[in-house]
């Protein structure tokens, strides 16, 4: 791993400007976080935290209005293809083959639609979806759909893959055969991740580092290193060394909901 971070976020915060209401929102405060390449961060904290705000921000999105964000040591200015996103939802167009979603990022890049189905093809494969590359979306289920989502963002060959709850449209146990495979994957394809997501288990279990954030106006509370052998079975999640890490991250969470919490005026409870 290099000693130089793939990605530096320097005492950035982000204000939304509500102009009908004349006020101004700060959604996240003084952070710092240093990415290395490789690794798979995840980030978790109370619901409004600003965690997606964040990860807008990483992929040129957004601006900070503070602070500065750096990707390789130059400023992060706009949505590059060094950067690749996967949403909530899987947004594949209905119309198009699989082959051709996956495809369609490096469309955009200026590939002529013969190489980019080449260039995407073993993306296909690695997701388990070579099979399925004449099918349609709607011919998927909702995990295959969000593999096919992901082959499209690696097919770009992104330094970084930004994860926004990817998995949060899932059925539990679909949730975790697809943690599965993502770690498959990552593993493969060697990209540097930053993951979002509101479920506390789902981070350990995929993560190098877990950086939990405090409520509004988001701040770092901690960052945790995952020490788990890898690579992880799904249960690893029944072993008490992750429970700890559990329990550990939980406790935060509770202190930064109860906080802000009282801090609304409710009463204590």
């Amino acid at each position: 791993m290099s000693d130089q971070p793939i990605l530096a976020a320097q005492g950035v915060a982000i204000d939304y400007h509500r102009r009908r209401a004349g006020t101004t929102l700060t959604a996240i405060e003084d952070v710092n976080l240093d990415v290395f390449e490789g690794e798979f961060v995840s980030i978790v904290g109370p619901s409004g935290c600003g965690k997606t705000t964040l990860l807008k921000a990483v992929d040129g999105q957004l601006s900070p209005s503070r602070g500065q964000l750096l990707l390789s040591g130059r400023p992060v200015a706009e949505v590059r293809r060094e950067r690749a996103m996967v949403f909530q939802e899987s947004l594949l167009f209905p119309w198009f083959t699989v082959e051709r979603n996956v495809a369609y990022g490096l469309e955009c890049q200026g590939v002529a639609l013969a190489d980019a189905k080449r260039r995407s093809a073993k993306y296909l494969e690695l997701v388990g979806l070579g099979s399925f590359r004449t099918h349609y979306p709607h011919e998927l289920s909702g995990g295959m759909q969000q593999r096919a989502n992901l082959a499209r963002a690696l097919s770009v060959d992104p330094r970084l893959l930004l994860m926004d709850e990817p998995f949060s449209a899932l059925d539990a146990q679909t949730r975790e055969l697809m943690q599965q495979e993502l770690l498959r994957i990552w593993e493969e394809a060697k990209r540097t991740v930053l993951f979002v997501t509101h479920q506390i288990n789902e981070a350990i279990y995929l993560s190098d580092r877990v950086v939990v954030m405090s409520g509004r106006p988001g701040r770092i509370v901690k960052d945790i290193s995952i020490e788990l052998p890898r690579p992880r079975a799904l249960d690893v999640k029944r072993t008490p060394a992750f429970q700890r890490y559990e329990d550990e991250v939980w406790h935060l969470i509770e202190a930064q909901v109860r906080s802000n919490f009282l801090e609304s005026g409710a009463p204590d409870v």
